[in-house]
């Protein structure tokens, strides 16, 4: 059978369609309102000549409307690009150029900043969400208010669209300074959806909270997890990132029982939050993806919590989650590194040692993963999507296409992995190799250490030298004196870092990751030129 992301939608919508299904900035939709207003977007849409094969740019804050819009999208046959509201104009731009897209749907005030980095782009039809008036450089494109659109009773759902069809393009950073486009399908997300559903045992009675944004792969899970179930999504507000205390008020007055968000999201909560003060009664599971949990906070976390289950959830989005792992209560005094688990049900696992053999238990090597949920490719990159989606090495005699994951892994006695870090933060100093992950979480083992990040820059003498930036704990100080010490008692000579800048925040991206380049360019900045 055909599988698209909305089917299920529809099934809920139908038998249920007073049941809530998105909670948004005060505002609810149910699954019958949530029907009837992406029907109106796909109907705009269709109208304007978008169908299969097409793609629409959506740049929404995240909000009820947000949710509204992709199911639109995916109603008319086409893949939707969702892009960060708070990007500069001009990355906005790029990544709607870049990915030829026929529609957009945003913010008038977002479409009037768009017009000097448009380079030409031009969309057919443009849907708005907000105040103000459409931008004119839209020239002859299709317009119309979001909630001014017709409704969709001529809407024709059998638009030909296929499981293996795009059904969304993630952009992420990449290593030629612009952002590369993740294409993943109907079938992709499907498969990753369902196995979380099957895994936590998702049901319509849950409610999941959506702390990452829209742009954000942690999000798919979020959402379709919750819209696939009959359950509801519960959108955080962006406006209690910065209080953790009205944060954790949020969670446990919305009767959050799924949780899923960065690690750094709850250490922030840990530290700030007041968590003694509330109960959490419904949260059952707390996930967390997209960065290393330092075990120290862990502990922390998982005693204001004491009735949740706890699971580590890894993999880039060009595989959506790939491995996971249930953390153990007690958590073992003598684990320092949090393993990243075994490999997801309807997937597979190839771990590469550097001469290209498979590796044993106790070896490392590159992390290989093939299944269901791995992408189509990247967008427009034909190159480089061949140079990471590759043919088994050990399954030579059959086709069996692999995601290289670009991250290094050692297998456990028990068949899990713990990672090590990514292949590309693998580095060369005075001719030893040096993960900067190790270092990072040297530094963050130190009792006054709260954030850290770890940089290697070019030498001469050397081939590169290695600087940190760290910012302490609340009410703590720390120097770059003080840390050379305690990292000599866990790194190697070489692997110490020549200087440390103290900050009081480390910067981060729009997804709530450690931001590399802004550690970077703060470091570069803080050295004494010649």
């Amino acid at each position: 059978m055909n599988h698209l992301l909305w089917h299920r939608v529809r099934t809920h919508a139908q038998a249920t369609p007073e049941r809530e299904a998105v909670r948004g900035n005060g505002r609810s939709l149910t699954y019958g309102a949530l029907w009837a207003q992406s029907g109106r977007v796909a109907a705009a849409l269709t109208a304007a000549g978008i169908g299969r094969g097409d793609r629409v740019g959506i740049v929404l804050p995240k909000s009820n409307e947000c949710v509204v819009a992709m199911l639109g999208v995916l109603r008319a046959g086409a893949a939707y690009v969702p892009v960060d509201p708070r990007a500069p104009a001009a990355r906005q731009a790029y990544v709607l150029g870049n990915a030829q897209v026929g529609g957009v749907i945003a913010a008038p005030g977002i479409l009037e900043g768009l017009a000097a980095h448009r380079d030409g782009w031009m969309p057919r039809v443009a849907i708005t969400h907000g105040p103000g008036a459409a931008p004119t450089w839209l020239g002859d494109a299709l317009r119309g208010p979001m909630d001014a659109l017709p409704d969709a009773s001529g809407l024709d759902d059998a638009n030909g669209a296929h499981e293996h069809d795009p059904a969304y393009l993630l952009y992420t950073s990449g290593s030629t300074g612009h952002p590369k486009g993740v294409v993943l399908s109907h079938r992709n997300a499907i498969t990753f959806v369902d196995w979380g559903i099957e895994s936590f045992g998702i049901g319509p009675d849950d409610v999941l909270s959506n702390h990452a944004p829209h742009h954000f792969d942690l999000s798919v899970f979020d959402i379709y997890c919750a819209l696939h179930t009959g359950a509801v999504v519960s959108l955080v507000p962006d406006r209690l990132a910065p209080f953790p205390t009205q944060l954790a008020e949020w969670i446990e007055k919305e009767g959050i029982t799924v949780w899923y968000s960065v690690p750094s999201a709850l250490v922030r909560l840990l530290k700030q939050g007041k968590l003694e003060r509330f109960r959490f009664p419904a949260l059952r599971t707390l996930c967390f993806a997209g960065e290393v949990f330092p075990v120290k906070y862990l502990r922390e976390v998982m005693a204001c919590f004491p009735s949740s289950e706890f699971h580590n959830l890894f993999g880039p989005t060009e595989t959506n989650v790939c491995t996971w792992y249930q953390v153990p209560r007690p958590l073992p005094e003598s684990m320092l590194e949090l393993p990243i688990g075994a490999v997801c049900r309807n997937q597979a696992a190839v771990v590469l040692r550097d001469d290209g053999q498979a590796a044993g238990v106790g070896e490392e090597g590159e992390l290989l993963i093939a299944g269901g949920t791995v992408m189509l490719g990247y967008w427009g990159l034909p190159e480089r999507t061949a140079a990471v989606r590759v043919q088994n090495p050990l399954h030579a005699d059959y086709a069996d296409p692999c995601h290289r994951t670009g991250d290094r892994v050692r297998i456990q006695p028990d068949g899990s992995f713990i990672f090590l870090g990514r292949r590309d933060h693998m580095i060369k100093t005075r001719g030893y190799r040096v993960e900067l992950g190790e270092v990072e979480a040297a530094l963050l083992s130190h009792p006054a250490v709260r954030e850290a990040g770890v940089v290697a820059l070019p030498d001469e003498d050397v081939g590169a030298k290695l600087y940190a930036a760290v910012s302490p704990e609340e009410g703590m100080t720390v120097t770059h004196e003080e840390l050379v010490p305690y990292l000599l008692e866990k790194l190697a000579r070489y692997a110490v870092p020549e200087r440390t800048l103290v900050l009081a925040d480390l910067p981060v991206t729009s997804t709530g990751k450690l931001d590399r380049t802004g550690v970077r360019d703060r470091i570069l900045a803080s050295l004494p030129t010649a």
